[in-house]
């Protein structure tokens, strides 16, 4: 029987992307949650085939006061939005400008939610847009060693985008707008030409998947962690779950869109389960065992170790340092950083609001060295030209130990008084590189503040209800888990806390910052502790933070910067 080629028809081929229709969309908001927070401005540009076809900007009043780091961190002032359309209004236009379009944003989940809240919230019909997310799709298409993160100040620059990012709707949306195409671009030199392959690109199961679908079979339905293993034996990948079978079952079906863990699984050639008793115990062997073993499609948490910190030099007019490690002699630090370029942040911002010293050579109280720029600039407190006593410099060696290890709040003010100004000049980029550097700066000096107490603390020993009604058990020496188990419902805990106590690692007092756990460690236990819900069983020493720390400070900076609080 002879065959025939038959062209395809376009139905077959699927929508050309370069007819389709995108409306690209940005949101300023009063805050990270939809449930508690009110839109500012709405920014859309609507493209098709590489061209600009449309453009939609409206501030909306969002009906509450915007919080004043939210107006230093995107310009919007309350003055701005007042008498601009209410969240109503002002989705109904967005709604119309962006309809039978593809909707596109950059972490499209944040986005989205606010949109789909406020038409939950004023009975408007949301149109169940097909939503494209830039975060996602540059994620499969983009390695770590193209582009150090994925977010869009990153991704804009790398694409040489021709608006930069500042926390404006529209000029978000612009920038979004080039990282998309370039993103489409080079998709296009892979073959996807169509919007059902876009969708589908990271969906498909491949046959090696298929075939390697019998290594969860044996493994047991219990939370804990799994460690693929190559021919040899050497760890692949590190990971954990609730339900160790049916997670790792996962890798081998279409919910597994990452591009790095379909050629781990071609690699892979077995499964070890670990299972543990708490949720916190198989975060914690996860940690230790990505630290130990390094394998090469873990991405998070490989170099543990690697960190930066900061300290006061013990010196007669001290300064600033950034260095590897920290001992028991050095007086006040913080950290950890996981890199150089976030310590200088800090370092920036500390000395911007305390006038430390920073130059670099050491000076002598009875030798008169000439002074810098900076001085003349009311940036530091002049030590090198003599007339500055070093009981006088101590004084500001204290206010900017008080930053690092205890009330903050004076410190901190400087740099938020800076930001007004900053903004109210209308130089927001400026304002922006303050609050990056106040942000690593609070980031370090809260971590520091919190797990502090906890690595000089011989033990502690904790216990969460669980779902099923019984006990979470942890006991913790010196900020490293040192051991866990579960307490059944219905029975005593106390006799399991003893034989927690009984059993547990043997931890030596620190020697300096993570000599007795790495850092990330103890603030991941700290997390566990903090968790509502947590009950402290038995505490040997003091578990206390500085009134007025950073820790308040990382608090109410966390919904502005999307951190985790």
């Amino acid at each position: 029987m002879s065959t025939h080629a038959v062209q395809q028809t376009l139905d077959d081929l699927g929508t050309p992307l370069v007819g389709t229709t995108f409306v690209v969309v940005d949101l300023e908001t009063t805050g990270g949650s939809p449930r508690d927070c009110g839109i500012t401005e709405i920014g859309a540009v609507k493209v098709r085939g590489g061209e600009v076809i449309g453009e939609l900007q409206t501030f909306v009043d969002p009906g509450e006061p915007i919080p004043p780091f939210i107006q230093t961190l995107t310009g919007i002032t309350d003055a701005m939005v007042r008498g601009a359309p209410r969240p109503a209004a002002a989705v109904t236009s967005f709604l119309e400008f962006a309809h039978g379009a593809v909707l596109v944003a950059h972490n499209a989940g944040f986005d989205i939610g606010f949109l789909k809240a406020a038409c939950a919230a004023h009975d408007l019909t949301w149109p169940r847009p097909q939503v494209l997310d830039t975060v996602h799709l540059a994620r499969q298409v983009l390695g770590r060693e193209e582009t150090r993160n994925h977010k869009l100040a990153t991704l804009a620059a790398h694409f040489g985008a021709e608006t930069t990012p500042d926390h404006r709707a529209l000029h978000d949306a612009r920038a979004t707008v080039d990282v998309l195409h370039g993103l489409i671009g080079r998709l296009g030199s892979q073959g996807v030409t169509s919007l059902e392959e876009l969708a589908a690109l990271s969906s498909r199961v491949t046959p090696e998947q298929r075939r390697k679908r019998h290594l969860a079979d044996g493994l047991p339905h219990a939370p804990g962690v799994y460690v693929f293993t190559d021919d040899a034996g050497e760890p692949l990948y590190v990971g954990t779950s609730v339900d160790i079978r049916t997670r790792v079952r996962s890798y081998f079906t279409a919910s597994e869109q990452r591009r790095r863990m379909s050629e781990m699984v071609r690699l892979a050639a077995g499964v070890t389960p670990i299972v543990c008793a708490t949720t916190l115990e198989a975060q914690v062997r996860e940690l230790r065992l990505i630290a130990q073993h390094k394998p090469r499609y873990n991405r998070r948490s490989r170099h543990p170790e690697r960190a930066w910190w900061l300290k006061l030099t013990d010196e007669a007019f001290p300064r600033i340092s950034l260095v590897r490690t920290v001992g028991t002699d050095d007086l006040v630090w913080a950290g950890p950083f996981g890199s150089r370029g976030q310590a200088e942040e800090a370092a920036a911002a500390l000395v911007e609001a305390v006038p430390l010293r920073q130059c670099l050579q050491r000076l002598s109280p009875r030798r008169p060295g000439t002074p810098c720029a900076l001085l003349d600039m009311g940036r530091c407190a002049g030590p090198c030209t003599g007339q500055v006593p070093v009981e006088d410099y101590a004084r500001t060696v204290a206010e900017a130990a008080a930053v690092l290890a205890g009330d903050s709040r004076a410190g901190l003010e400087v740099l938020r008084e800076r930001m007004r100004r900053l903004s109210t000049q209308a130089r927001y980029e400026e304002a922006a590189t303050v609050r990056d550097r106040m942000g690593a700066l609070v980031r370090a000096a809260s971590r520091t503040q919190r797990t502090t107490p906890l690595v000089t603390m011989p033990e502690l020993v904790a216990a969460r209800r669980t779902a099923r009604g019984g006990w979470d058990l942890v006991c913790v020496r010196h900020g490293r888990l040192a051991g866990s188990t579960s307490a059944p419902r219905g029975a005593d805990p106390m006799p399991y806390v003893e034989a927690l106590r009984l059993s547990a690692e043997v931890v030596a007092p620190p020697t300096g910052p993570g000599s007795s756990a790495l850092p990330a460690e103890t603030e991941m236990v700290l997390r566990w502790l903090e968790e509502p819900g947590t009950r402290l069983v038995e505490v040997d020493g003091a578990w206390t933070c500085p009134v007025g720390g950073a820790a308040a400070a990382h608090e109410e900076l966390a919904p502005a910067l999307g951190w985790a609080s």
